[in-house]
Parts: structure tokens; sequence; C-alpha cells
């Protein structure tokens, strides 16, 4: 398997120089603010282009949507009214996201795009295939539906890409990945991108990736060095109090609190909402309008305090979130860095605080050791000082 390190020999501008990327996809970048590449979009952005099948990996934040967006447009022809590229995500959200950052590249190029995701009709996505979309952003299962009911067709697709590919090999979505992956040409192009990419991960993209490129940045971080981690030992009677009086004592930056079940936050968001303080909930059980007004609320401000369960844990790209509250612990030490990598965006710092049961040692031991390092405790004062 070749493996690209980042090194100083490539200069970062030269990539945006490329004359495979055209003046108009150019001038959209200045429109955005983007005059130089990120160091995952330096690395993957010549290997998609080279046509290479790529694995990346780069912590969230870093810039990763953009390194497969540009590649994946330049890899369509607008003239073949076939689905040409497919981006699978584990989440609605991050499939609207994902698609909010191609359309205008996809627009440029007289590309034609379609988001599929459960929760809504079928009918309209329908249509959208019919009229013959050049691309598609997708959640797995909604993707396989339209497969089976013959309304999506990927013969003539050239580009695949798994986002968060962690999640997409897992257990949970691997199934009907696997299915999607057969109704593939064999010489497609495929690409997988993810903040965490364990050793199972690299051994199971080897059944669907030829000879990938594997691009890796701050591989041995765990979490960024601008995230500060708190973690108080508590009884699990003392939480809710705790939670409070951290959120008494939060800053103007907003706070996202994470529960374990739907139940756990729907249960969460009505004790601190009773209590007066400004929370939306966020889980998986909500409707999609429900979810796009809690994101949207939590995005402008409105409301500072997200409560949600792990589906806001991935690739969603919400700036500014001055902290992370583990009010309940994830199943898996990579859903503990996905979580952290909510915070700590684009350099910026941000404070992670994790709180620890008793039942929750044997748990947190675990995650130690996986995410190889070690996490200072402090136990949580029974009457906390202001």
């Amino acid at each position: 398997m070749a493996v690209a390190t980042l090194t100083a020999a490539r200069s970062p501008r030269s990539v945006f120089a490329d004359p495979r990327i055209p003046a108009d996809l150019l001038r959209i970048l200045g429109t955005m603010g983007i005059t130089a590449p990120t160091p995952i979009q330096a690395e993957a952005i010549p290997a998609l282009l080279d046509r290479r099948d790529v694995i990346g990996q780069a912590r969230t934040g870093s810039g990763k949507t953009l390194a497969f967006a540009l590649p994946l447009v330049l890899t369509c022809d607008p003239r073949v009214r076939q689905v040409q590229g497919l981006v699978l995500t584990p989440t609605r959200e991050l499939a609207h996201q994902v698609a909010a950052v191609v359309i205008p590249f996809a627009a440029a190029r007289g590309l034609k795009l379609a988001l599929l995701y459960g929760g809504r009709s079928l009918v309209p996505e329908r249509q959208t295939l019919l009229a013959g979309p050049h691309l598609v952003v997708a959640t797995p299962g909604r993707a396989l539906d339209h497969l089976r009911r013959e309304n999506l067709s990927l013969r003539s697709l050239r580009l695949l890409v798994l986002d968060e590919g962690d999640a997409m090999l897992d257990r949970g979505f691997a199934p009907d990945v696997e299915r999607l992956l057969a109704a593939t040409p064999r010489r497609r192009q495929t690409a997988l991108f993810s903040a965490t990419i364990p050793a199972w991960v690299v051994r199971t993209a080897a059944r669907h990736l030829r000879e990938p490129v594997t691009v890796r940045v701050d591989p041995d971080a765990a979490t960024p060095a601008e995230i500060a981690h708190t973690v108080y030992q508590m009884d699990t009677s003392a939480k809710l109090s705790a939670l409070r009086t951290l959120l008494d004592r939060r800053g103007a930056a907003p706070m996202l609190v994470f529960a374990r079940t739907k139940h756990g936050v729907r249960k969460l968001a009505h004790q601190l909402a009773q209590a007066g303080y400004p929370v939306a909930p966020l889980q998986g059980n909500m409707s999609q309008s429900a979810r796009d007004r809690a994101l949207a609320s939590f995005r402008s401000g409105e409301t500072p305090i997200l409560l949600a369960t792990n589906v806001a844990a991935r690739g969603l790209d919400i700036d500014g979130i001055g902290q992370v509250v583990n009010y309940e612990l994830p199943e898996s030490a990579e859903l503990f860095s996905h979580r952290s990598g909510r915070t700590g965006r684009m350099g910026r710092r941000g404070e992670v605080i994790t709180f620890l049961t008793p039942d929750d040692a044997a748990k947190w031991r675990q995650f130690e050791r996986e995410l190889g390092r070690r996490f200072a405790r402090t136990a949580w004062p029974s009457t906390p000082q202001p």
C-alpha cells in the first residue's frame, strides 16, 4: 500500500495552481476566502486527480470535504446524464453539509446533484433521480432503497467517496455499503476519508480499494493539541447538578452536551428546559424538520446549548463550540475522539469535559488503552465553588 506523508517538498499553493483545476472553480474558492489548501487537501487532491484510490485521515475541521469535493466534480462529464459521483455519509446532517460544499462547484461545471436521506418522502427524490443527476450525496440505507426500486443506477459510477469511512465500514452500515458497492463498476475510483482510521478499517478497505494512496495528517493525535481535557469523577446522582453548575459557568461560546441514548437526550432536555436553560435536543427519532430547526437554532446562537446523541459526533461543521461535555460516555474510544473533535476546530482552543461514574471505570480504562494516553481525573466537589 502506497503511503503519502506530509513533507516540505510540495508547496501547498502549487496544488491550487494545478492546471487540472479550472479557473471557475478557483474563483469559487476565492469567494470562500480559500487561497491555500490545508494539509489533507494538499496531499489528497493531486492523488484523486491522478485517478488513484485514496485513504485520507485528518482530524475534524481540517478540510476533508473540500479534499474530495473538487476531484469529485472534476471527475464528472456534464454531457453524460448518469450518476458518476457518489458520496455516502452516516447521517442526514452530514449529507446536507457535504452537499452544501459540493453544489457551488458542481453548478459551475453544469452538474446536477441529488441529495438522498431518510425521514422524508421518497417521491421528490425519485423525481430528482429520474431527471438524471451527475452526483449523488446520500445516506447508505436511503441510497440502497432507491437502488432496489430501480430509481438509482450506479452502472456509470466513476468515483465513490465514503465520508466518515470508519462508520461506513462498521457493522451498522457495512451491509448496506457492501450491497451498494456490488452495484458499481469494478474499475471505479474509491476514496475513504475519516478523522480516525484504525487498523481494522485499513484491512476492510483493502477489499474495496485498489492500491490506495494513504494520506495521514496528525495520525498519532487522538485529539488535537488545542483541546484541553477535564475528567470529573462523581456519583451518578451528582451528574445533573454538576451539569447545571457547568451551564451556569459557561461563557459566550456554544456548548455541546452528549448523552448516550435518544431517551437520555429527551429526558435531559426536558429537565434542563424546565430549569430555564436555553437547550435544544438532537437525536435520531426527531423528524428531519425538527433536527434542522435544532441545528439552525444552535448555529445562529439562538439556542447556545445543544444536547445530542452521537448523531452530532461525526462531521458536523459547527464553528466556535467552546465546550463539549460527555454527560455519558460513548460506546467506543473512536466515538470519544469524534465527539472531542466538535471543539478546538481549525486551530481554535476548546475544552472537553467528561463525567465518570464508578460504573464507567472499566470502559474508561479501555478508552485510555486504545487512545494511548492517560487523562488526569479530578473528584467533582460536592459543593463546587463559583
